[in-house]
């Protein structure tokens, strides 16, 4: 694992070298509850098939990153878009990634190729928010239920250490918030640039299929994925159809 310090804070990432120096290079955005370590061989695989340099990081208070000192506010997406992600790029010396992100991190993805739309060469967002739906805090709150009554925290400690127990309250109890189920994103895509790969399961246990359709109709050319047998982890239930899908989709650029 390697450390990068950025605005004071000790960043943990991961970097795959590129096999084939053609490619861009590739940023994988972790999901709410996510980190380098919970990608598994991903990455890995991902660099295979693509020939690609992957890069795959711990956001601020995930994994073994160190948290930021304030409370996380109802725009905690867009602050890891618009001034967390520029910053990163910056100190690797990334000028024109494809972003390829999950849940939380597939939002981040969409708001930032909105924000910065010369920057990305594409994006790939799987299982993406880009509102709230009532299927979602359904999920967030069964995740609360299980963080009670099961020894989820004991197999996050695996990964998140001494941080498990603000990972999960951040996540839930902003989701949970009364003031975010206002929270609502639509209205940026219209900037994207880039081309854009939307990728989702038929069984998202936290997510409908408008949260990608939304995408293709405020998107130009957006691409979408309807994958069957997939749950709201694309990368995990259904991983050589989503691998071939990227593969293709970074060839094209």
């Amino acid at each position: 694992m390697k450390h990068i310090v950025i605005d004071d804070l000790r960043l943990e990432y991961r970097d795959i070298p590129a096999t084939n120096e053609g490619r861009p290079t590739l940023l994988l955005l972790h999901e709410g509850l996510g980190c380098v370590a919970m990608w598994r061989d991903f990455p890995a695989k991902l660099a295979a098939a693509t020939g690609c340099q992957v890069v795959t990081w711990s956001r601020a208070g995930y994994g073994g990153s160190q948290p930021y000192p304030e409370a996380r506010t109802l725009r905690y997406m867009h602050r890891e878009a618009e001034a967390a992600l520029p910053a990163l790029l910056a100190a690797l010396s990334i000028e024109h990634p494809v972003l390829i992100g999950h849940s939380d991190g597939g939002s981040i993805a969409l708001l930032f190729a909105a924000a910065f739309p010369e920057v990305p060469r594409g994006i790939a967002v799987m299982a993406p928010h880009e509102f709230v739906e009532e299927v979602t805090l359904a999920g967030i709150r069964a995740a609360r239920t299980a963080w009670e009554t099961t020894d989820l925290a004991k197999k996050m400690a695996r990964y998140h250490h001494e941080q498990t127990a603000r990972v999960f309250s951040d996540w839930n109890d902003t989701w949970l918030s009364p003031d975010f189920r206002n929270w609502n994103i639509e209205a940026c895509l219209a900037n994207i640039r880039c081309p854009v790969l939307a990728i989702q399961g038929e069984d998202d246990e936290y997510a409908t299929m408008r949260q990608i359709e939304v995408i293709a109709e405020r998107v130009p050319g957006a691409t979408l994925l309807k994958l069957p047998h997939c749950g709201h982890s694309p990368q995990r239930d259904q991983e050589a159809a989503v691998l071939a899908a990227l593969e293709a989709f970074i060839r094209q650029l």
